[in-house]
């Protein structure tokens, strides 16, 4: 137990850290080069600098590769740890090509579907897919199937609701250490500690996410999360409880493609929101914008922008209590050793 305590202690201080060190000269690089956009919530305009994913990857990977010497060397952990460099690594070049240059909607989840081989080629899963209370059902093939779908399904999730100052690295964060709880409950600890990386990363870069914000992720660094949370979820064998634990988001995504009926790149559309006089924020009156979790938030009265990140965060907070309650009603979860 000794050596899980000191592997968690270490990849956790290494995460937070590197984040918290890298984003004030990423800041200044970025908009010393004018990569810049503008935070349309903000009153006056103000361009914010973006992506901050080379300090979210920096931190995860690097976290993940102490892992990679400080767990125990069973083969099914050391090719998950390989597996989550590799795919978030992918992610990460698939979102700063978004980044710089404004992409087809079907580009990222072809390139995330790519994104997820590694995963399939080391054999950084089991082909069990398991449902709380019911117990596991064996699908071997359809099992890559749905590996080959969870990283973009992940990935574009995470990024589609990274609409405002915070909520995507504040949302993550909640749901990873929701999700750690959920594997040390079910006995998983390497794979838990695996997990604490995304979520102390996540911390650190809301330090300067949250609103007013003074760096945006992009796509780059919401791919990452979401990419990076995947995995975890297939090496972890909790694919079920990971999709309840980000469930808002999730709901965020299934709105916005029921209502644009298409794949379609999110900056390309009509915004389902405005602004009131008083620079609140509240649903678009435009019968053909799409339906988002925001407007549903909004729909009632206008909100400011902090109001909306703090319903949004209650709901992650709600369905991360709902995946660990679901944990306990689950039981143990026998973690192969080879």
């Amino acid at each position: 137990m000794q050596e899980f305590i000191i592997a968690a202690v270490a990849a956790s201080a290494i995460a937070f850290f590197v984040v918290l060190g890298l984003v004030p000269p990423l800041i200044k690089t970025l908009t010393r080069k004018n990569w810049a956009v503008k935070d349309v919530n903000r009153i006056g305009g103000a361009m914010v600098p973006r992506p901050g994913g080379p300090a979210i990857l920096a931190g995860i990977i690097t976290a993940e590769i102490s892992l990679y010497f400080l767990l125990p060397q069973e083969k099914i952990i050391t090719k998950g740890i390989t597996a989550l460099i590799i795919t978030t690594s992918a992610a990460f070049v698939i979102g700063f090509i978004d980044d710089r240059k404004v992409m087809s909607g079907w580009f990222k989840p072809l390139a995330l579907a790519g994104a997820a081989i590694p995963i399939i080629a080391l054999g950084a899963y089991e082909p069990n897919l398991a449902f709380p209370l019911f117990g596991e059902v064996k699908i071997p093939v359809l099992y890559l199937g749905l590996i080959i779908f969870m990283i973009p399904i992940m990935g574009n999730t995470i990024n589609s609701i990274d609409v405002m100052n915070g909520i995507a690295s504040g949302f993550v964060m909640i749901a990873s250490f929701s999700l750690a709880i959920v594997l040390f409950v079910m006995q998983n600890y390497s794979v838990a500690i695996m997990t604490l990386p995304i979520a102390f990363a996540s911390l650190a870069f809301f330090r300067y996410h949250r609103f007013p914000a003074k760096i945006f992720p992009g796509d780059s660094g919401a791919l990452v999360l979401g990419a990076a949370y995947g995995v975890i979820a297939i090496v972890g064998r909790v694919e079920v409880i990971a999709a309840i634990a980000i469930l808002p988001a999730i709901i965020n995504s299934f709105l916005f493609l029921s209502s644009v009926k298409r794949i379609v790149e999110h900056r390309q559309i009509k915004g389902p929101t405005m602004h009131t006089e008083d620079h609140k924020i509240t649903a678009t009156k435009e019968p053909d914008a799409p339906i988002t979790l925001v407007r549903l938030i909004v729909a009632a009265k206008p909100l400011t922008e902090k109001e909306i990140g703090f319903a949004i965060f209650r709901l992650a907070i709600f369905s991360g209590i709902l995946a660990i309650i679901t944990a306990f009603a689950s039981g143990v979860v026998v973690w192969p050793s080879s």
